[in-house]
């Protein structure tokens, strides 16, 4: 769903209005997309920070009093105090699928003497824009070595279109180093006990 946040548009530009803006707790944003001439505003920034920190967030932006919804493509911090700096907008309307990276969530614990390798952490879904998944949930209880796990084997939220390579590697089963370790030491010794 979409978060309501109220924006207001902005006719300075640069360095300097930027830092204005920030310091008076709004962030510079820009929303493009549709063929249309980019719109720059600014949002409130502890809003935004709140609303940002999920994947994928949708603004249900209220610009002058005129609606508009927009999907958050990306968000510039500064490497060292983590304020955001900036936050670019793709134009979405409701109904539209776009394309996103979607979080992958394990859950459960593989079988014992094994661990997950976790391969690729997102995955690429065409969804509608206003019914964006948080994560695609993969469980991996008493999952045996040697499983593997591919993007066509995920069960993908209703409504979502696989985007990404079907052969991409989720996860794969492996033994533990001690397990590896037990079983050559056995081979050598029985390899051994053959040899004398």
């Amino acid at each position: 769903m979409a978060d309501k946040i109220s924006a207001e548009r902005r006719e300075s530009f640069g360095k300097g209005a930027a830092r204005k803006l920030r310091a008076a707790g709004r962030i510079p944003a820009v929303i493009y997309g549709h063929g249309s001439d980019p719109v720059h505003i600014s949002l409130p920034a502890h809003e935004t920070a709140l609303i940002i920190r999920k994947a994928n967030a949708v603004l249900d932006l209220d610009i002058a009093g005129a609606g508009q919804l927009a999907l958050v493509k990306d968000v510039q911090k500064d490497p060292v105090r983590q304020i955001i700096e900036h936050v670019d907008l793709l134009l979405v309307r409701s109904g539209e699928t776009v394309e996103v990276e979607v979080p992958v969530h394990l859950e459960g614990e593989s079988a014992p003497g094994t661990v997950a390798n976790f391969d690729a952490q997102t995955v690429l879904l065409d969804v509608e824009a206003t019914h964006i998944p948080e994560r695609v949930v993969v469980s991996i209880e008493d999952l045996p070595e040697g499983t593997h796990i591919t993007a066509a084997d995920l069960t993908l939220p209703e409504g979502a279109k696989l985007a990404s390579d079907p052969e991409l590697l989720i996860v794969g089963i492996v033994a533990t180093a001690a397990e590896e370790s037990t079983e050559s030491e056995s081979e050598a010794a029985v390899g051994a006990g053959a040899a004398s």
